[in-house]
């Protein structure tokens, strides 16, 4: 099972991504905004989704808005 970003670069754990895309996080009052880099990266058992920790909280983001750095 391979995990991988929007542009089709295989993810790793660790990695960081770049947002492609503005998002709002569903239950919080936290916007992402285009270009955003998110360091540390986790893969999880769903290849379409990663999750990472973005200030005090852990998000879980689709492959889909990111880009590996």
């Amino acid at each position: 099972m391979v995990t991988t970003d929007a542009n089709g670069k295989e993810l790793s754990n660790g990695d960081a991504v770049h947002l492609t895309q503005g998002l709002k996080v569903k239950g919080s009052s936290i916007n992402l905004k285009k270009g955003e880099k998110v360091k540390n990266i986790r893969l999880t058992d769903n290849q379409q989704e990663v999750e990472c920790r973005i200030g005090k909280s852990v998000v879980v983001l689709k492959t889909c808005f990111l880009k590996k750095a």
